[in-house]
């Protein structure tokens, strides 16, 4: 049993090595990724919703970004994001978001948007759920890929060309469709009905982009959303058995499993069906659980978020940080969750570089 465990510790610490250098890797540069596109939501989102609705977007407003930029960008984090440290894995500038139509869109453009779902709002609105925060959903992004296709290719070969060295990151996208559902009350069986549509609608997405000359795309799966203090708080319960090792919340991890499986049988089709392009699943889920593992053997804080107020977990939804009166830790570098949501931005420096080792070797690339 102590070989096992040693054995354990000296991989794990072999992994953080790797993970921590991150900077000097430059797996996408070697893989002579030049250009990097961008659909999602809030992990992602590096300044759409804050040009659609300004200040309305807590993620507006300061502490946000002040770890890294010194002020709010509209990224929903005290700085980075996995998608920054991707283009700086990549040797390419930060991703401009869509919206920034004064942006050098030649190495990639950004356009996911905060608060965004899978599934348009009236499609949302069929199943009794409201998406309040943005009508900028999938295929609304999906129409300024379009249009930013059309604006910079003469044709598909010229688009087909133009994009040979491209990597199309999809998502994340579909979180919030749920995030909605189980927020407004919704049972999780209700919620779990949701996901093939979900996932179709993702898959009918991905073909999109693929129909506009994209060859690689990197369609990443749900966090194990039963560890966010979003969902911990909302769903606080004193069944002990109703929490894992980790202390997050099994139902909800079993479902965000459920959508991850899902998404990668349908993956596994459509590359079935395109054996000439590059579709990769990218393991957000594990991504998520190295981040724990290295967390709590590291003594950072796992449970509750920097910036907040109240409860258990230093969430309150009504006082999200960003509202007068919420508070912010002194070390964000040791704290796993930024605002009960969303992560640090050091959390999202491990979980890019673990999944850039996981998606590296699936891309393909030609040296």
């Amino acid at each position: 049993m102590a070989i096992s465990s040693t054995l354990k510790k000296l991989v794990f610490t072999f992994l953080l090595l790797q993970i921590s250098s991150l900077s000097h890797a430059h797996l996408l540069k070697t893989c002579k990724i030049d250009q990097i596109y961008n659909i999602g939501d809030s992990i992602s989102d590096t300044g759409n919703l804050i040009r659609e609705i300004g200040l309305a977007t807590f993620c507006a407003r300061p502490p946000y970004g002040e770890s890294f930029f010194k002020k709010p960008t509209g990224r929903c984090s005290n700085g980075l994001l996995m998608i920054d440290f991707m283009a700086l894995d990549a040797g390419v500038p930060l991703l401009p978001p869509y919206k920034n139509s004064g942006a050098d869109f030649r190495h990639g453009v950004n356009f996911a948007v905060a608060g965004s779902t899978a599934l348009p709002w009236y499609e949302l609105a069929a199943e009794n759920v409201s998406s309040s925060v943005t009508n900028s959903s999938l295929f609304v992004q999906l129409d300024w890929v379009a249009s930013h296709i059309n604006s910079t290719c003469h044709n598909h070969r010229d688009c087909s060309k133009k994009m040979e060295n491209a990597v199309f990151m999809f998502g994340t996208i579909g979180g919030n469709d749920y995030n909605y559902a189980f927020f407004e009350g919704k049972p999780i069986e209700e919620v779990r009905s949701m996901v093939p549509q979900v996932v179709n609608t993702i898959m009918l997405g991905v073909k999109k982009v693929m129909s506009y000359g994209a060859t690689k795309v990197v369609v990443p799966g749900n966090m194990p959303i039963g560890c966010l203090p979003v969902y911990k708080t909302q769903f606080l319960t004193n069944i002990s058995a109703a929490y894992d090792e980790s202390l997050c919340l099994k139902q909800m991890n079993d479902f965000a499993k459920y959508h991850n499986q899902q998404l990668q049988q349908a993956i596994h089709d459509l590359q079935q069906q395109n054996p000439n392009a590059t579709v990769v699943y990218a393991d957000y889920y594990n991504a998520y659980q190295f981040l724990l593992e290295h967390s709590k053997s590291h003594g950072f804080e796992t449970e509750r978020a920097c910036c907040g107020i109240g409860g258990k977990y230093n969430y309150d939804m009504p006082r999200m940080c960003g509202n007068d009166g919420v508070g912010v830790c002194p070390d964000p570098e040791r704290y796993v969750s930024w605002d009960g949501v969303h992560l640090t931005q050091r959390s999202y420096k491990i979980m890019a570089g673990w999944l850039l080792r996981q998606i590296f070797s699936s891309l393909h690339c030609h040296f």
